[in-house]
């Protein structure tokens, strides 16, 4: 499975992004599927993840209440929409399969000025 990582852009905090993660393969739907970060310096952390049908959602403490993850199977395309951004959101945002299964992909960078 190819996953591909797109949305992210420079934002003034406060400020708000889409995320898009768009799988090659139809067995997307099948995965439990998470959103993970890194930011310079820092290891790989999870933000959020979703179950394979979308009826259950989980986040970290960080990003309660400011970002919601969410899913299309039909388009192989899972999201998140993050709002009330903060300069500590700074990172190459990831996606893949939860736990990880899948090769990373090249990410997208977001990054949010103060």
């Amino acid at each position: 499975v190819r996953l591909v990582e797109s949305g992210g852009d420079l934002v003034q905090s406060g400020g708000s992004l889409r995320l898009a993660c768009a799988a090659s393969r139809s067995t997307f739907s099948i995965n439990r599927m998470g959103w993970y970060r890194q930011a310079p310096g820092k290891q790989r952390e999870l933000v959020a993840s979703i179950t394979s049908g979308g009826g259950s959602t989980n986040y970290a403490d960080f990003v309660k209440g400011r970002f919601t993850i969410s899913r299309d199977n039909a388009k192989n395309t899972m999201y998140l929409q993050m709002n009330g951004l903060k300069p500590e959101d700074t990172a190459v945002y990831y996606c893949n399969t939860r736990p990880p299964l899948y090769p990373w992909g090249q990410g997208t960078q977001v990054t949010v000025s103060s």
